[in-house]
């Protein structure tokens, strides 16, 4: 390894891929002094981000990208020659999923050739950091190859490449990268680790967070590793959670607490609700298995975990046929869209899924997020009635359901949906609400919730 000398600025920053991910990287660094340029094909995106706009919904988010921009460390453009003026490049492109489940890698090269392009015939070193998420091998078959013909360097010489998977949480994600839990870093043996390690040394402190260094491979394997995982998690207990609905005075809440006190298994992700979604989960979960299928290996598991989660949402729509009969008909009110609170992302919601099975059954849906209405609105068409408030949703239904366990939600009081709906119905799909309070008062039911003793 061997930077040339004093070429190297660690503060200088460039982020190709202004999304969740990328925008949180290049504010967070930003808000702490690095000169960051984030780069995006998107012109709309840019310009908002230009004018210390946050174009996406994540709690504090919005506020650094607007002080940065004032302050004058945080710049946006769609030229890819910005990356010259920088001496780290973050690659956080998306990595959508093909029809066949596999990843889907044209951003990914796309970003690989405008950055090695703009880097041909620079003199000082450079370190690109493949934060997207891909499939192991994409690093060194795709990444570097790309980089080294585009650029006509020699990763190593003057080029530098480092896998540095991201475990952003939608949601929590300033936090996240404020307060990583750990950093996996991953290079050729060429020492790109350490170079990315003098960034974050920078950017910690004395807070550094572990860090395990390991290769390209292992890196990128850690990241589905660790999806996998924590989706296997929460489709394990939803279906405890279906079965104690079967059994008088089951209740998987107590069961979930009970698991969660055992020091080997933990209390996070055992949460039953209507399925995972997001942009990470489901993606993933597909590409494992698609890769998995093209090297002659079947993941029996992990295919059950997908499959467990595609069909939670039906769960619901049963359990409203048993309170109302048939469906055709009635309304009915759904609150939240987004997959997770605190988000405005409705890629692979279960709430959609929800919201289309109603409608498919002849029912008419209504429906209401604080933050996600326009993008379900854009992804729904005319199958919902996507409304403005919780009363103007909940007015003249016959059942609602609780699909995102928003803040605003979880205030809400038997006497509320008693009412404004027509015949006072509810499904707690993300078990917020004590059954002892609203049984009494509306004809209540929850995910994993059992029949009354007797």
């Amino acid at each position: 390894m061997s930077w040339a000398s004093g070429s190297i600025d660690v503060m200088r920053v460039s982020v190709v891929g202004l999304g969740y991910v990328g925008l949180t990287v290049a504010a967070v660094l930003a808000s702490k002094g690095f000169r960051v340029t984030g780069i995006d094909v998107d012109r709309e995106r840019v310009s908002a981000v230009s004018s210390g706009r946050c174009p996406i919904h994540e709690p504090g988010l919005d506020r650094l990208v607007r002080r940065s921009v004032s302050k004058g460390t945080l710049a946006a453009t769609t030229d890819y020659g910005a990356v010259r003026e920088t001496s780290v490049t973050f690659v956080t492109v998306g990595t959508p999923s093909n029809p066949d489940g596999s990843i889907d890698l044209r951003y990914v090269r796309e970003a690989c050739r405008s950055i090695g392009e703009a880097l041909r015939g620079k003199s000082d070193s450079h370190l690109v950091v493949v934060k997207s998420t891909v499939v192991p091998g994409t690093t060194g078959k795709v990444v570097v190859p790309t980089l080294e013909s585009s650029s006509g360097k020699r990763v190593g010489e003057g080029l530098f490449v480092c896998v540095n998977p991201e475990f952003l949480r939608e949601g929590s994600a300033v936090r996240d990268m404020l307060e990583p839990d750990r950093i996996v870093l991953g290079d050729a043996g060429d020492g790109s680790s350490d170079l990315l390690l003098e960034l974050y040394g920078r950017l910690y402190r004395r807070r550094m967070s572990p860090v395990l260094k390991t290769n390209y491979v292992n890196a990128e394997l850690i990241k589905y590793a660790n999806n996998v995982f924590l989706a296997a998690r929460v489709s394990l207990i939803n279906e405890f959670a279906n079965l104690c609905q079967l059994i008088p005075g089951a209740d998987v809440k107590v069961v979930a607490e009970g698991l969660g006190l055992d020091e080997r298994i933990g209390p996070h992700f055992l949460r039953a609700g209507i399925g995972f979604g997001g942009s990470c989960f489901p993606k993933d979960i597909r590409a494992i298995v698609a890769l998995s299928r093209e090297l002659g290996h079947d993941p029996r598991i992990t295919r059950a975990v997908y499959e467990v989660n595609e069909l939670q949402p039906s769960v619901v729509v049963r359990t409203a046929e048993e309170l109302l009969g048939d469906l055709r008909g009635k309304r009915v009110a759904v609150l939240g869209l987004a997959f997770k609170p605190n988000t405005d992302d409705v890629r692979e919601s279960p709430a959609l899924k929800l919201v289309r099975l109603f409608a498919e059954r002849g029912s008419e849906v209504r429906a209401y997020d604080p933050a996600a209405g326009e993008n379900a609105r854009r992804e729904l068409g005319d199958t919902a009635e996507v409304v403005g408030s919780v009363e103007e949703c909940l007015e003249g239904a016959d059942l609602c359901v609780l699909a995102t366990e928003w803040g605003q939600f979880r205030s809400l009081r038997p006497e509320d949906f008693a009412s404004l709906m027509r015949e006072p119905a509810l499904i707690d799909g993300r078990r917020v609400y004590d059954p002892k309070e609203f049984s009494g008062k509306v004809r209540f039911r929850a995910i994993g919730l059992g029949p009354a003793d007797g």
